[in-house]
């Protein structure tokens, strides 16, 4: 098992394995937001978020005439 940390502490050894790690780990997260019919429903609600904030606050502003 030393021999395995002795190998792990070269940089020219850690780079490519984190390099690889955190590419998977980036693709995983891009296939769990972009995948799955209600996922992508909700995301695309969440463009109109600005949108609404605008509608809200000039019917509070009437209401308040």
């Amino acid at each position: 098992m030393t021999e395995f940390f002795d190998w792990f502490t070269h940089l020219e050894n850690t780079k490519p394995f984190v390099l690889v790690l955190f590419f998977v780990t980036f693709i995983l997260i891009v296939l769990y937001v972009f995948t799955g019919k209600k996922r992508s429903q909700r995301l695309e609600s969440y463009k109109n978020i600005p949108l609404n904030d605008d509608e809200a606050d000039h019917h509070k502003d009437l209401n308040h005439e």
